[in-house]
């Protein structure tokens, strides 16, 4: 998705906080295939043995530890546990390494220790120009992992530096983090589908699907 044109002038609230998030839901159709694909490939990868790691800071900290919270424990139905370690909750890490490196190394560092090659690499920053995730998403790709990005708008560093991006075009940090959110849940349920744990989708169009709800022509 090209960078949108719109540049940010005030807060929106109440329902302008809504219709920012439907125009950014109206350019999401390419992130919703792109990681309902990563589900399916990340459920070969989990289930042949291999792992997820996830990084991101401050709000995109939590999601990337509310996604491999979602694959150790469970999405909605009941299934195996599988290998996921959110970096950014290593707090022990996470300080030993920025007391005796550069910042930059703050997740590379850990990307290096536990990543394995056809392991996964998850990155999410709503501007995709955070230093430690573009370090990451280098060390990653280095070591033979695939390296999935989430991000705000393009062009970024992160999405230029990963193997695939998912990059909303919203001018709003919130818009980014709220279609972030619901890219994990679709990444999550095509990973559930593929591994043929309860039924999360039908193969219907999005017009189809309008049709069923009586919004079609």
């Amino acid at each position: 998705m090209t960078a949108t044109n719109r540049r940010p002038r005030h807060t929106p609230c109440d329902h302008e906080h809504l219709h920012e998030l439907t125009l950014a839901l109206d350019r999401f159709a390419p992130c919703v295939d792109l990681v309902d694909d990563w589900g399916v490939r990340l459920a070969r990868v989990l289930a042949g043995g291999g792992r997820l790691l996830a990084a991101g800071n401050g709000g995109s900290a939590a999601q990337a530890q509310h996604l491999t919270a979602e694959l150790v424990g469970r999405y909605r139905e009941d299934r195996p546990p599988f290998s996921a370690i959110c970096l950014s909750a290593e707090t022990s890490s996470l300080t030993a390494i920025c007391n005796d490196y550069p910042a930059s190394e703050l997740f590379a560092r850990q990307v290096e220790a536990h990543g394995r090659p056809g392991d996964v690499l998850v990155l999410m920053s709503t501007s995709g120009r955070s230093e430690n995730l573009v370090a990451a998403a280098r060390r990653g790709v280095a070591a033979g992992l695939e390296v999935w990005s989430m991000t705000g708008a393009l062009p970024n560093p992160l999405a230029e530096h990963s193997t695939e991006s998912c990059a909303v075009d919203a001018p709003y940090t919130a818009t980014v983090q709220e279609l972030h959110l619901v890219a994990l849940h679709i990444l999550c349920a095509a990973l559930d589908r593929t591994l043929e744990v309860g039924v999360s989708r039908t193969r219907r169009s999005p017009a189809e699907l309008a049709a069923a709800r009586g919004l079609g022509a």
